[in-house]
C-alpha cells in the first residue's frame, strides 16, 4: 500500500525555484485568475519539492503559487516533500507543466530537452525490453506527440532568444523555426536584422533556402535580404496595432497575447449580441 503523503508548511525563503525551469511566470489572465482565487478561497494547494538540503527545498510543481504567496505576503506555505533523484525531478516538473493552457513553443521545446537529455544522461532507460524502443520513441509518446515533433521543438532551443521570441509571438511558423535553428548564432543575429529592416519574416521555403545558403557557406546579409524580399505566393493581408494604443485598455501586467485573446472574446460576444438583435428585429 501507498503511504500517505503529509502536508507540512515551509517558510517561503526555504523554497527555491528549479534549476533551469523552462516556463516562464507570466503576468496577465492567467495569472490574476489564480491570484483572485487564493485570495478569495483563502488556501493555496501545496507545492511539491524536493530536498536540497537541511533547509533548502527545491520546487518541482508549483512555482506560480510560490510567486503569487511571495506577492501576497504569506510567510509560510502547504508542500509536500518527496524525494526524488534528478531523473525523477525533471520528469515530473515537465509533466506537472504541460497541462497548463497557452504552453508557448519556447517552453515546450526547453521542456522536451530537458526530459530527453535526463533520459539520456540516466542509467535507466525508458524503453520497454521487449519492444527495444528509443528513449525518444516513449518520450513522445508520454506527450502525445510524434518522435518528428518532439525533436522540432528540441530543436527551437537552437534559436537566438530574440527569434525564439518571434516563434512564441505567432511571427515565425514552426516549421520555418526549425530550418532556421540550423543557421550560425552569427547567421541568426545576421537575419534578424533585415527581418526588421524589412518588416518580413520567412515562409518555410524562404527558410529552407536560407539554411541551404547557409550549408553552402554562401549565406550573407545581402542573400538574407535577397530572400526576405520576395513575395510570398501565399502572403497574407494583417492588421497591425501599435500596443502602445491598446495598453491603456488593459492592465499593465497584460501580454500582446493576453490582449489579443481578450479582444477576440469581445468580438465574439459583440457578434453573438449582433445576431441575437437581428433575431429580435424579424
Amino acid at each position: 500500500m501507498k503511504e500517505k503523503e503529509t502536508i507540512e508548511y515551509l517558510d517561503l525563503k526555504h523554497l527555491v525555484p528549479f534549476r533551469n525551469h523552462p516556463f516562464k511566470l507570466r503576468d496577465g489572465e492567467e495569472k490574476e485568475q489564480l491570484l483572485q482565487s487564493i485570495k478569495t478561497q483563502d488556501a493555496i494547494e501545496p507545492l511539491i519539492v524536493r530536498p536540497l538540503s537541511e533547509s533548502k527545498y527545491e520546487v518541482i510543481s508549483g512555482h506560480r503559487r510560490m510567486e503569487i504567496g511571495k506577492e501576497l505576503g504569506i510567510e509560510k506555505i502547504p508542500v509536500i516533500v518527496r524525494n526524488l533523484t534528478d531523473e525523477q525531478a525533471v520528469s515530473m516538473m515537465v509533466d506537472a507543466n504541460l497541462h497548463r493552457n497557452n504552453i508557448l513553443p519556447s517552453e515546450r521545446g526547453f521542456a522536451y530537452k530537458m526530459k530527453w537529455e535526463s533520459a539520456k544522461k540516466s542509467e535507466k532507460t525508458l524503453s520497454q525490453p521487449a519492444t527495444r524502443m528509443r528513449n525518444d520513441d516513449v518520450i513522445a509518446q508520454s506527450f502525445g506527440i510524434g518522435k518528428d515533433t518532439l525533436h522540432r521543438y528540441i530543436r527551437l532551443t537552437y534559436l537566438i532568444p530574440e527569434l525564439l521570441e518571434m516563434v512564441d509571438e505567432g511571427k515565425i511558423a514552426l516549421t520555418p523555426a526549425v530550418e532556421l535553428s540550423y543557421l550560425t548564432n552569427e547567421e541568426q543575429q545576421a537575419l534578424l536584422n533585415e527581418i526588421e529592416y524589412a518588416d518580413a519574416t520567412p515562409s518555410l521555403s524562404q527558410a529552407q533556402r536560407l539554411r541551404d545558403f547557409s550549408r553552402q557557406g554562401r549565406l550573407t546579409a545581402d542573400v538574407i535580404f535577397a530572400v526576405l524580399s520576395e513575395e510570398k505566393a501565399n502572403q497574407k493581408e494583417q492588421i497591425r496595432f501599435p500596443k502602445e494604443e491598446l495598453q491603456k485598455y488593459f492592465l499593465k501586467s497584460y501580454t500582446g497575447k493576453d490582449m489579443q485573446n481578450t479582444i477576440l472574446k469581445l468580438l465574439d460576444k459583440w457578434q453573438r449580441q449582433r445576431e441575437r438583435n437581428a433575431r429580435e428585429e424579424r
